[in-house]
């Protein structure tokens, strides 16, 4: 979604979700919610779903002293987490039902050392696929109520459908 058209998007109730055209409505917005809530990583991390659309999604995460490296700036795997995660979100709100995503690869540029609050992030897809599909994430670092772009990836998600022996992703296992 071009950044013209993703502002008139902000806001945006999470259940008002379009879904792929040609099947029955699903409520992907609660999918996305469990995506965050479910997996282990993205939860202990503490990334947070606040808002999202067709094609794209945003997310934050309230920095805490875990999140730094030695020099007081969030960690880069903390970033590129944030930044991978809110990626597949986007991705995941032009699917059809049993459809996922998996990241193929990504390149993130760390522009500045992300000092703050809090990290924000956007995800629009650029290209949506048949096979594979191409999301660009924006990372935003937040002090004092003013953002700065502290980071770009660029994600390449591999678009997985439905086996007819296999109903869903396999289960992770826990703990």
């Amino acid at each position: 979604m071009p950044a013209a058209a993703s502002a008139a998007g902000r806001g945006r109730a999470l259940s008002q979700i379009a879904t792929h055209p040609e099947v029955q409505a699903v409520d992907v917005s609660k999918a996305i919610q469990k995506g965050f809530s479910d997996a282990p990583f993205v939860a202990h991390l503490g990334i947070e779903l606040v808002d999202l659309g067709p094609g794209w999604c945003e997310a934050r995460l309230e920095l805490k002293p875990w999140h730094l490296q030695q020099t007081s700036v969030a960690h880069a795997g903390v970033v590129a987490t944030l930044a991978d995660h809110c990626a597949g979100a986007a991705a995941f709100t032009q699917l059809a039902p049993g459809e996922f995503v998996v990241t193929a690869e990504y390149k993130i540029n760390l522009l500045r050392g992300a000092r703050g609050e809090r990290l924000h992030c956007r995800a629009e897809v650029l290209k949506r696929g048949q096979v594979l599909t191409v999301v660009e994430s924006s990372v935003f670092a937040e002090l004092a109520g003013k953002r700065e772009l502290v980071a770009k990836l660029n994600a390449t998600l591999a678009v997985v459908k439905p086996q007819p022996d296999r109903h869903s992703p396999p289960a992770m296992p826990v703990g």
